[in-house]
């Protein structure tokens, strides 16, 4: 998870050269990588890109770009929904009247499975009064 979230912090402080100008060019040997940054990089910047690819096994590095571009795309596309609001819509975006009357009359069971989920009370509460509006 440490290194996930390293490759994260690494792909977020330099998410223009990843996502935009980093193209690997991989020789023979596996021990030399050319890597094109544009010239908003700065010199720390390729620093730590270099230290990055040096410390970690490629397929963490790999795994961890997808991940950052595949979050990049959806950031720029609109369709990234963090925190709360995200969880919210997430849960009541496609019900019905009749399931969401099911969920208020069946309440308490609700709270125990959005606890288990790890959502907090007021996001809960925020759910509850987003059910109330779609059950009418």
């Amino acid at each position: 998870m440490a290194l996930t979230l390293r490759v994260y912090e690494l792909a977020v402080s330099v998410h223009a050269i990843i996502l935009r100008c980093l193209i690997f060019c991989i020789y023979m040997s596996r021990k030399s990588i050319s890597v094109k940054v544009p010239s908003t990089a700065t010199p720390d910047d390729i620093v730590r890109l270099r230290e990055y690819l040096d410390e970690l096994p490629i397929d963490i590095v790999l795994s961890g770009l997808g991940f950052v571009q595949a979050r990049w795309h959806r950031q720029n596309s609109g369709t990234l929904n963090v925190g709360r609001k995200g969880i919210i819509n997430t849960e009541v975006h496609a019900l019905t009247s009749e399931q969401a009357r099911w969920r208020l009359d069946n309440w308490k069971i609700m709270i125990s499975e959005y606890r288990r989920r790890g959502y907090s009370y007021p996001t809960i509460s925020r759910i509850k009064k987003r059910l109330n509006e779609i059950s009418g």
